[in-house]
């Protein structure tokens, strides 16, 4: 059994620890409103983006004259796999969930006979799945001294992945983030964004079977287009990761927190109990000493 001194520095341990899960809890609070704004802001702009991509596409029609971003190689024996997670851990299992699916799916492709290849984008990714995958990494990309994620991280992003294509290092492209739904709720999502899987119909976009003409001619505004776009839905998928991480840590952080006051409360009663059993086994020896007197 511990002592009292043992008993005593757990629980100061143990609140200690409590303090700073109470403050990142509060930090990741501050930082939830303005990542949420953020992930929020961009999905109007991300989805009017397909359904401008959708119009020029239906343009085009299916005569294959399209740029190879979104028509593809005519394949798909080699896929990669761009994999987006946090940077820093403690909160919850938001990086394995994330993970797992980029898992899942490297796994189900294999199986199919596919080559796989991965690109990570923040530490905790590259970690976990370099267990298992570290041989199908073809590169990692950390942001961890970006404070502020902004448009030019993503568009770097881009620029790699379709630097990579033009190189014919793959046929098919997807990308893996967690959509922000709530604090308690994210989820990880799988989004091919190469070839460019535009909407059948877009939402408002050429209603009533209305005709556009292009300036200059679709094939050209596509080869601009859809570059943006990936770039566009890769930093969606990051403002939508940041939003999901601050919400995850700061529920984890919060039962954490709470985890820590009740472990405080046992080992306090574990404290007295044995304080008071020693004060009593104590007197016990002086009225047994008095009395053999």
């Amino acid at each position: 059994m511990a002592s009292l001194k043992d008993l005593r520095n757990r629980i100061a341990s143990v609140k200690a620890t409590q303090k700073i899960t109470k403050a990142m809890q509060m930090v990741a609070a501050a930082k939830l409103r303005r990542a949420q704004e953020a992930a929020e802001a961009a999905r109007p702009y991300s989805q009017r983006m397909g359904a401008v991509l959708a119009n020029i596409t239906q343009a085009v029609g299916s005569n294959g004259d399209g740029p190879a971003l979104m028509t593809g190689t005519g394949k798909d024996d080699v896929h990669l796999l761009v994999v987006c997670t946090a940077e820093r851990g403690l909160c919850g299992g938001f990086n394995s969930q994330i993970s797992r699916l980029a898992r899942d799916h490297a796994r189900k492709l294999q199986a199919e006979g596919k080559t796989v290849k991965i690109i990570t984008v923040g530490k905790k990714g590259y970690d976990i799945l370099r267990r298992d995958f570290s041989a199908l990494i073809v590169d990692r990309i950390e942001l961890r001294d970006v404070k502020t994620i902004g448009f030019a991280n993503a568009d770097a992003i881009a620029r790699k992945v379709i630097t990579l294509f033009n190189q014919g290092g793959f046929d098919v492209c997807t990308l893996f983030y967690s959509e922000f739904k709530s604090v308690i709720s994210q989820i990880p999502t799988a989004q091919q964004i190469i070839p460019a899987a535009a909407p059948a119909e877009a939402e408002g976009e050429g209603a009533g079977g209305a005709v556009y003409e292009y300036e200059p001619e679709p094939g050209e505004i596509l080869s601009d287009l859809i570059p943006r776009n990936i770039s566009v839905q890769i930093f969606r998928a990051l403002l939508e990761n940041a939003a999901g991480e601050m919400g995850a840590k700061m529920s984890a952080m919060d039962n954490a927190t709470r985890n820590a006051g009740d472990m405080i409360n046992r080992l306090t009663i574990t404290y007295n109990r044995q304080r008071q059993a020693q004060i009593t086994k104590e007197l016990i020896e002086i009225i047994s000493g008095a009395e053999a007197l």
